[in-house]
């Protein structure tokens, strides 16, 4: 099929001041659905080239017109008031919300099969989106909404298979706790587990952190490029797993997870997210701050054991739901089933 791929983000390092959590996941997968023998034409501006100056163009095309496609896949973007909201001329507006409805006007409403990936859980219970045969709802979640299906941000099945849990526990380790990622919507679950480890073990916090008056002693440093949150990781013994409650209430993981333990950092995991024990082991689950500190004093005494070894790859283990070839049958199989509906429904038109 030829795939017309919507995103509001870049398939390099792209650029510090921006979140982009896709970077990690969304090259594998563009480069996984062409391994599999489909096409895809990237629908927004090319952020790489234009903001980060990457040149990606004799790898991958961008279109910004409304070229022909089989199929759209849209990463959903949300109205974001003064961003995306303003008229185009707007000072600091973007149009990644006025592209998406120009896509879904062309494509969409006539009958496209499209698949829309809500990686925030941003559209509406009551979208009539949710109600057309053309369409299928995914989210990066073990247990999605009603009417959504399971499509988790993946992991190149090569970069799981190379994983050595012996290799990464013998990497030397100066920082007892890292956290890397932006604050929206995690304050009190960064209040809770996050900050009393902080108060008794060294510790970094990178990423876009705008409001952090309540907590004068965590050491924030702000955004950090992609390159340089992967080595944070790799010298750190552990991070804590913090997830807005939307997120946690449905088992929707984040990439951070499967970023720390593929650089080794043991990922310090809250039982109030639903399913943990298929994320992490039972060993690294925290009930509040306390149970953090406690298995920080832990984990630094045993780095570079057999008990750091078998931790690693306990979680390692568990990173199998995230194999990039689950999440590609999951998406030729949506994808096959909305291109039959649509045929249905033009023969019985």
């Amino acid at each position: 099929m030829l795939i017309g791929y919507s995103c509001w983000g870049f398939l390099g390092d792209g650029i510090i001041d921006t979140p982009d959590g896709g970077r990690s996941h969304r090259r594998p997968l563009v480069d996984g659905l062409r391994d599999r023998g489909h096409e895809i034409v990237f629908l927004q501006p090319n952020r790489d080239l234009v903001e980060a100056g990457d040149d990606l163009t004799g790898s991958y095309h961008w279109d910004a017109g409304l070229p022909d496609i089989d199929a759209l896949m849209l990463e959903w973007r949300w109205p974001i008031a003064g961003r995306n909201t303003t008229p185009c001329s707007s000072p600091g507006h973007i149009c990644d919300l006025h592209r998406q409805q120009q896509l879904l006007d062309r494509y969409t409403a006539p009958g496209i099969p499209t698949l829309l990936w809500d990686k925030d859980r941003q559209l509406a219970p009551g979208d009539p989106l949710r109600r057309l045969a053309n369409v299928a709802v995914a989210e990066p979640a073990l247990c999605p909404s009603p009417g959504a299906v399971s499509l988790l941000f993946p992991v190149a099945d090569t970069v799981l298979d190379a994983a050595d849990p012996a290799a990464l526990a013998a990497l030397p380790r100066d920082l007892p706790l890292v956290y890397v990622g932006n604050q929206y919507d995690r304050d009190d679950a960064f209040d809770r587990y996050f900050v009393p480890a902080s108060s008794r073990h060294a510790h970094v916090v990178a990423g876009k952190w705008p409001d952090t008056q309540h907590w004068p002693e965590v050491n924030f440093i702000g955004r950090v490029g992609f390159p340089s949150g992967q080595a944070l990781h790799r010298r750190a013994v552990a991070t804590v797993l913090l997830l807005p409650d939307r997120y946690a209430q449905i088992g929707h993981m984040t990439q951070r997870l499967f970023e720390a333990v593929l650089a080794g950092c043991l990922p310090l995991t809250p039982i109030s997210i639903r399913d943990a024990a298929r994320f992490t082991p039972t060993e690294l689950h925290i009930s509040d701050g306390a149970d953090a500190s406690r298995a920080l004093d832990h984990l630094t005494g045993v780095l570079g054991t057999r008990v750091h070894e078998r931790l690693l790859a306990a979680c390692l283990q568990r990173l199998d739901l995230f194999r990039l070839s689950r999440q590609l049958d999951t998406i030729e199989g949506l994808l096959a089933s909305l291109t039959a509906n649509v045929r249905h429904e033009r023969v019985a038109w």
